[in-house]
């Protein structure tokens, strides 16, 4: 028998459900509350690094129903502040399943919240924006006051929080990558050591210590927050451009677009799901990219760039290149695991750089 819970918002708006997962520090978990509409891969988004300091909402009803597995992890532990579900299932049921989503959560340490109308949810964030939220299985007064408590994401540097703390590397191939971890997903650098040995250093490694490595390119990876906040890390790729290649993803891509001159945004309430369709300009192709992000780069605002990649929901920009320079960056994951393959391609025309 679970614990009733509540889920408050801080413009108010409030969501019974039934606690689960891990008990919070002083009973209450406080984030920003974004939802995602992915159909499968809770567990990759629950470990991506990208929602540090949030509270995600899954839009699929059904979450938990084929447990969770290790190869499926992003990193090696949940980032999120909490997750919010309409059924948390109580049975699991795959060959590939190697524990319980519910006892996961607990063993990480992850507080959540079931039997929630995810859809009513939804459009109220849909329609106001993403909001700070708490939840717990206090009163009402003392969840609201710790939602209106809780500063989000803006000026916050949460890279801070989920990079690494000392260099690694992955991978055993011909050339060198040095891949900044601004909170790298583990399956970028499957990607990445397929091609290279990569070595995966902090984020606020600067320029000369990652040109000391002489790479063959440097990869920016994806991250939590605002681009504003990331202490230094616009400084160092200015200091590589023009010496090395340089791809971004994600974060990196909006770090990139500021080393260049951009100015970026707050979304609403952000790209999160595995299905959105993105237009390629030149081959004026469309590709289904996994998206997870809630600052974009402001179109226009990047001088000496070309805008190569747009989202069709909502015009915003998802990736750019410099003309006659090998610097280009995607805001979407092209390694999208689990998810679309159409972008994986970028990997490979990355590694054509180092020719």
């Amino acid at each position: 028998m679970r614990t009733e819970a509540l889920l408050v918002l801080a413009d108010g708006e409030t969501f019974e459900g039934e606690a689960a997962g891990a008990v919070p520090a002083g009973g209450v978990a406080t984030g920003e509350v974004v939802f995602n509409t992915v159909l499968t891969g809770y567990q990759e988004v629950l470990t991506d690094p990208s929602y540090a300091g949030q509270i995600v909402a899954y839009t699929n009803p059904h979450i938990g129903n084929y447990g969770v597995t290790g190869i499926d992890a992003e990193s090696a532990r949940p980032a999120c502040r909490a997750i919010v579900v309409r059924d948390l299932a109580r049975r699991r049921s795959s060959w590939r399943s190697e524990g319980d989503l519910d006892a996961y959560l607990v063993a990480q340490g992850v507080a959540a919240i079931t039997g929630v109308d995810t859809r009513r949810l939804t459009r109220h964030l849909r329609d106001t924006g993403s909001l700070p939220g708490a939840l717990g299985a206090v009163d009402h007064g003392t969840l609201l006051a710790a939602a209106r408590a809780e500063p989000g994401t803006v000026g916050v540097d949460l890279v801070a929080t989920v990079t690494t703390k000392a260099p690694y590397t992955v991978g055993d191939g011909q050339r060198r990558v040095v891949a900044y971890d601004f909170g790298i997903k583990t399956t970028i650098l499957r990607h990445l050591g397929r091609m290279a040995t990569v070595e995966v250093v902090p984020a606020t490694t600067p320029a000369d210590e990652v040109l000391a490595r002489q790479p063959d390119g440097v990869f920016l990876s994806n991250g939590p927050g605002d681009p504003a906040a990331v202490q230094g890390a616009v400084d160092a790729i200015r200091g590589l451009l023009g010496r090395v290649p340089v791809f971004g993803i994600c974060l990196g891509h909006q770090l990139l677009a500021v080393a260049l001159g951009a100015e970026t945004y707050k979304l609403p309430f952000g790209h999160h799901g595995g299905n959105h369709p993105v237009r390629r300009s030149g081959r004026q192709s469309v590709e289904i990219t996994s998206h997870n992000h809630n600052y974009a780069v402001a179109e226009g605002s990047v001088p000496g760039t070309t805008v190569t990649h747009v989202d069709l929901n909502d015009g915003v920009v998802e990736g750019l290149s410099v003309e006659g320079r090998p610097w280009w960056s995607v805001q979407y994951h092209p390694e999208a695991g689990p998810g679309p393959s159409d972008a994986s391609h970028l990997f490979a025309e990355f590694a054509e750089a180092f020719q």
